[in-house]
């Protein structure tokens, strides 16, 4: 009696199930591989502004690495790339003020929301980190090293290292984050060449 079983359109059936949920994580930052505890994040389902694309995300937590990080790889394209771009090239101080400025205007919901459920909201701390940063070139890239440090404790820094270049129409954009300058610089790295 032959058996009705057959493998191949359970493979075909698998095969192609997979296909279709391998865009949900974007493309591979290939030298961050997750034998080396790096996950990738899923991104398919993101809703992202216009002009914004978020090609690859990856995240080593630290229970699996030795030293936790972030790495991406994001391109823009039309104004957002034009202004990016500018922000990068020109004015990455006026960069670092925004993201502090949607910290406070992120505790100043939350406070608004407290309020509302009668509950009464915190004391917002003074700004309480000194942020620099400085320029560095990486093979076919610009790169900014930004530094984020408590004022009452220099020892504790959040470090991104970001690189960015055009491709065609686009900007491309690779960044790190790590608590060490040379990590953040080498898996920014290791995200400009996946790109």
């Amino acid at each position: 009696m032959r058996s009705r079983f057959h493998v191949a359109p359970l493979l075909l059936a698998a095969g192609l199930l997979l296909t279709a949920c391998s865009n949900q994580y974007g493309a591979p930052i290939t030298d961050l591989p997750a034998s080396a505890g790096w996950q990738p994040l899923p991104i398919g389902a993101w809703v992202l502004n216009d002009g914004l694309e978020a090609r690859s995300m990856a995240f080593c937590p630290r229970d699996a690495c030795a030293r936790q990080g972030f790495a991406a790889v994001v391109a823009f394209e039309g104004a957002e790339g034009r202004r990016m771009e500018q922000a990068l090239s020109e004015k990455p101080t006026m960069l670092a003020r925004s993201f502090a400025r949607l910290a406070v205007e992120k505790a100043a919901v939350k406070a608004a929301e407290q309020r509302r459920a009668g509950k009464k909201p915190a004391k917002s701390k003074p700004v309480d980190s000194i942020t620099d940063y400085t320029r560095f070139d990486a093979a076919g890239a610009n790169g900014i090293l930004v530094t984020i440090r408590a004022k009452e404790a220099p020892a504790r820094q959040g470090i991104t290292a970001i690189l960015y270049g055009r491709e065609g129409d686009r900007l491309v954009v690779a960044l790190a984050v790590s608590d060490d300058a040379e990590a953040a610089k080498r898996d920014a790295e290791a995200a400009w060449r996946s790109r």
